[in-house]
């Protein structure tokens, strides 16, 4: 059931929810590799540290409930990995199955194109052939980039991780948009 399904950009008022939903992928699943769900005020440093950095954070909502979530973060910190993003997409337990998390990758996929992004990189933990995961990023057109296996160690057996990868706005076809994001960012970085 689709209906009535807005995706809206996450704000602070949102993170009681997402907190809740990512706690339970932590406590249940095998995509994230935490062990202990975060607490609230860490789930809100994290989400500040990126709204800062102007990075897409999106939540998926009907009739006012949060069913979940996705944002692009940096994939790493050096500089030169500035115009290469890393994707994460939760769905709440009862709204999986749904097409929520397509809707609100999607999404992110244009905010990130926006922004002026080249790569969007997606870090699949337990990823086997037949994760929704993998299976989702694969219909969206991410390709295969790479596979860590026995990486990580959760609920008592080792995980592979895989390695996605979509190319944005001409990817490494083009040099860097002088105006998108991640350049006027690093700018500003550099005048400071």
């Amino acid at each position: 059931m689709m209906g009535n399904l807005a995706i809206r950009a996450a704000t602070a008022a949102d993170l009681d929810r997402i907190t809740e939903i990512y706690a339970d992928a932590v406590t249940h699943g095998t995509a994230s590799y935490e062990l202990e769900p975060p607490s609230r005020a860490e789930m809100g440093d994290r989400f500040d540290s990126l709204a800062r950095g102007g990075f897409p954070y999106l939540v998926a909502e009907r009739e006012g409930v949060v069913l979940g979530y996705a944002y692009a973060g940096p994939f790493r910190p050096r500089p030169a990995y500035r115009f290469t993003v890393e994707d994460s997409v939760y769905v709440a337990p009862e709204a999986k199955g749904q097409g929520i998390g397509r809707l609100l990758m999607l999404a992110l996929i244009e905010a990130a194109r926006l922004a002026g992004f080249r790569q969007i990189v997606a870090v699949i933990g337990d990823g086997h052939a037949d994760s929704a995961s993998v299976r989702l990023h694969e219909r969206l057109g991410f390709r295969h980039a790479g596979r860590l296996e026995g990486s990580g160690y959760k609920h008592g057996r080792w995980l592979d991780t895989v390695f996605m990868q979509l190319p944005l706005n001409g990817g490494a076809e083009v040099p860097p948009d002088p105006e998108s994001l991640p350049e006027r960012r690093f700018r500003g970085k550099l005048d400071s």
